[in-house]
């Protein structure tokens, strides 16, 4: 399983980022050409990502943000990724679920 370092926090720790998260965009493109059904398994992780988020927020903060809006379900959350990616295939794939988790919040505004 892969692994990649998250930014340092604060305190000067640096997390490790496991699982799918963990590959670059390049990679995340390359398993969903060679198996579509994956792209299902890297959205699964980005959700799981993205709640783990929401739970590290300070009290207040994000609170209510739906992960799964109406007016931005999974499928275009999904193609939100791919294209994410496409733009710079070097990101790692966690990168790119931090963008989806700011276009989220954004949504959330609307």
């Amino acid at each position: 399983m892969s692994t990649a370092a998250a930014g340092a926090g604060e305190d000067g720790r640096t997390a490790r980022i496991v699982g799918l998260g963990a590959a670059t965009c390049r990679q995340f493109a390359a398993d969903a050409a060679a198996d579509p059904q994956v792209r299902k398994d890297y959205l699964a992780w980005a959700q799981g990502f993205m709640s783990g988020i929401i739970l590290s927020r300070p009290p207040g903060v994000d609170v209510g943000l739906d992960l799964k809006p109406p007016t931005f379900g999974l499928m275009a959350q999904l193609r939100f990724l791919e294209e994410h990616c496409a733009v710079d295939e070097s990101l790692d794939f966690s990168t790119a679920v931090e963008a989806l988790y700011k276009r989220l919040r954004a949504e959330g505004r609307t």
